[in-house]
């Protein structure tokens, strides 16, 4: 669950770094699961005899398999003004998918608060910036800068 804070608290949460995710390993039957919702079904991701033989040495998760996780990967530990009804992803800048991640291997999140803003009475945008690691990895699977927007009651 996000932790909720006073508003005022929250507006000048800009430059608060979360503690990391848990870990959450990537099972071939996830990766499949993606391949059907989004008919992406290059070899790498789901054929493991032809993937083995890849760059990869084995099947890897989609690029936006990870990017769509990352909001479940945050979320435990993510800031909301109190009295959220409602959070909505709102776009993501600088997005980098900078290394695959590998069926079998465990990715976890890591995020900081940039920026702070109230676009109305009661919707709160926040940029956070994301890093999401790959255990025993020096290089991450992503970096983004996330957007979202916390809508407070029914505003």
């Amino acid at each position: 669950m996000p932790k909720e804070v006073q508003v005022e608290e929250f507006a000048n949460a800009a430059g608060v770094e979360s503690e990391p995710s848990a870990w959450l390993t990537i099972s071939q039957d996830r990766v499949n699961q993606f391949a059907d919702a989004t008919n992406d079904h290059q070899y790498i991701h789901v054929d493991l005899e032809r993937a083995a033989a890849s760059p990869f040495g084995g099947t890897i998760a989609h690029g936006f398999l990870t990017l769509s996780l990352v909001v479940d990967l945050i979320a435990d530990d993510m800031l909301v003004p109190a009295g959220t009804g409602t959070t909505i992803n709102y776009g993501s800048d600088k997005l980098r998918f900078l290394a695959p991640v590998r069926v079998g291997q465990r990715i976890r999140a890591r995020q900081e608060i940039t920026d702070v803003s109230e676009k109305r009475p009661g919707h709160w945008l926040v940029n956070r910036s994301v890093v999401v690691e790959i255990e025993g990895s020096d290089k991450p699977a992503l970096i983004a800068e996330l957007l979202l927007l916390h809508i407070v009651g029914d505003s």
